[in-house]
């Protein structure tokens, strides 16, 4: 049975997307073909060839357009954005009944290209392949690759690099700057019918654009708290790049910290710390909040109020999320009122001693299951101020089941994440044709929570010399 599109997006009024077929490219080669997500979307083996998941042809039943949507830019509004490197194919329907969005990223120019070249190097498809399943394996909700293809042709950006195109699967590509794309032209009429399409196709038990919004707050704060107990640093959190469906979206200048501080960025264009790690629950509600304005021409300004309150509980369910996030990492289920100045205390002795973030959680963990510190302590110059809290911690950890404690903190505690010094060193052989790299790391990220002796590697921070202190956006 062939893949089984429905498109409904397509079927929006013209102002929505542009019909655009993808740029044909030289020698479509793939380089990895997700087949465990094929066979959750229900697509047969064989149905999506190289040529198509480049763009050369196109699957029967597909409608292939670029969506229009605007956004703020570090603050900074663009009107006139849209998908301007990537088309979006259309909607497989799944044989459990749910639709999913099929986009090829890295597809050449469309109306929305700002005479950019519409092209994605290996290293942007790489970066994107490696981080999006990376973050499935971790339970965060995410876009996901179902392929990475190679062009045959070249990408010019730094230096000519081969170029291209990544197969994103996701439940939606509409984002707050969707409806910023219409809200900016005035158009109620398209705000209208954006607004039901999501109500039906992601919140069906919402009654109205109010409760709409509330639940898309909810989603947004569960994402970045849970982004935040792994150490992810989005990089570009751009109205444009938050999605609607509370999924992490364009992973461009991401990145998942080694050294724990929370004024880190990632990002070489985030010169001012915008979107540094600690900023990010700051700036979700910020783009929450053009989101809401958005709304205002459909319930009116009487609903305002509505509105605000609101946009005011995104901070309670923030702060509740991540608390339960932390308290899992720590092994504590049954929360006591002194578990939020313990983790508070725990960053804030992690941040003054550089200590690895991933490693401290994975090395608490270890103690959990043995009750030997001397890993830990380790970590530490001077171990003082962490013996301090060793002790608050396990006094703490009395009033838990201590024999469940440890596998529930290793549920809670990855012991590989997609260390950006590894990416970088995949994406350098992915540049010279060599994939081996590239095929061990999402071996290595497929089971982030189980270790294995034979990735010890893996496991450990970069050294000084491999540090990498920047990311770069595949633009």
């Amino acid at each position: 049975m062939p893949i089984q599109f429905d498109n409904s997006f397509a079927r929006l009024p013209p102002q929505f997307f542009s019909p655009q077929l993808p740029t044909k490219v030289a020698a479509p080669k793939m380089v990895k073909y997700n087949e465990a997500l094929a066979d959750e979307l229900g697509i047969p083996n064989g149905d999506l060839t190289p040529n198509m998941l480049a763009g050369n042809d196109i699957p029967q039943g597909a409608t292939p357009i670029a969506t229009a949507y605007s956004g703020h830019q570090f603050g900074g509004f663009s009107p006139h954005l849209g998908d301007g490197r990537a088309i979006l194919l259309g909607e497989i329907i799944t044989p459990k009944g749910t639709r999913f969005d099929l986009q090829l990223k890295g597809s050449g120019q469309t109306m929305f290209s700002r005479n950019g070249d519409g092209r994605a190097n290996i290293a942007a498809v790489i970066r994107e392949y490696v981080v999006s399943e990376a973050m499935h394996a971790l339970n965060i909700p995410t876009t996901r690759a179902l392929a990475a293809v190679t062009t045959g042709d070249m990408v010019q950006r730094e230096t000519a690099t081969p170029g291209a195109v990544l197969a994103r699967v996701a439940s939606s590509h509409i984002r707050v700057g969707t409806f910023q794309f219409h809200y900016a032209r005035q158009d109620k009429a398209a705000l209208e019918t954006l607004t039901d399409y999501v109500i039906n196709r992601h919140y069906p038990d919402a009654d109205g654009p109010i409760e709409m919004l509330t639940q898309v707050i909810e989603r947004q704060a569960k994402l970045v708290a849970k982004w935040m107990g792994v150490g992810f640093i989005h990089g570009v959190m751009n109205t444009d790049n938050m999605s609607i469906a509370g999924e992490t979206i364009d992973y461009g200048p991401c990145a998942f910290m080694d050294a724990y501080h929370p004024e880190t960025v990632f990002s070489s264009i985030d010169r001012n710390g915008r979107y540094a790690f600690a900023n990010q629950p700051k700036i979700a509600l910020w783009n929450l909040s053009q989101l809401a304005q958005t709304l205002v021409p459909l319930v009116g300004e009487d609903a305002i109020p509505e509105i605000e309150a609101a946009l005011n509980r995104f901070d309670d369910t923030f702060a509740v999320a991540f608390n339960t996030v932390f308290n899992k990492k720590l092994g504590f289920k049954n929360p006591q009122p002194e578990d939020k100045p313990l983790i508070e205390n725990l960053l804030k002795i992690m941040a003054e001693s550089q200590i690895d973030f991933t490693l401290m959680f994975s090395s608490l963990t270890r103690i959990a299951h043995s009750g030997d510190a001397s890993d830990t302590r380790a970590l530490f110059e001077d171990p003082r101020s962490f013996d301090t809290w060793l002790a608050k911690w396990t006094k703490r950890a009395q009033c838990e089941n201590l024999v469940t404690r440890g596998l529930s903190m290793q549920a809670a505690n990855p012991v590989y994440i997609p260390r950006n010094h590894r990416v970088e060193e995949v994406i350098q052989s992915a540049n010279a044709g060599d994939y081996t790299k590239f095929e061990k790391l999402m071996d290595v990220l497929a089971e982030p929570y189980n270790y294995h002796a034979n990735y010890d590697a893996f496991e450990l921070p970069p050294k000084p010399e491999e540090q990498v202190h920047a990311t770069f956006c595949g633009t």
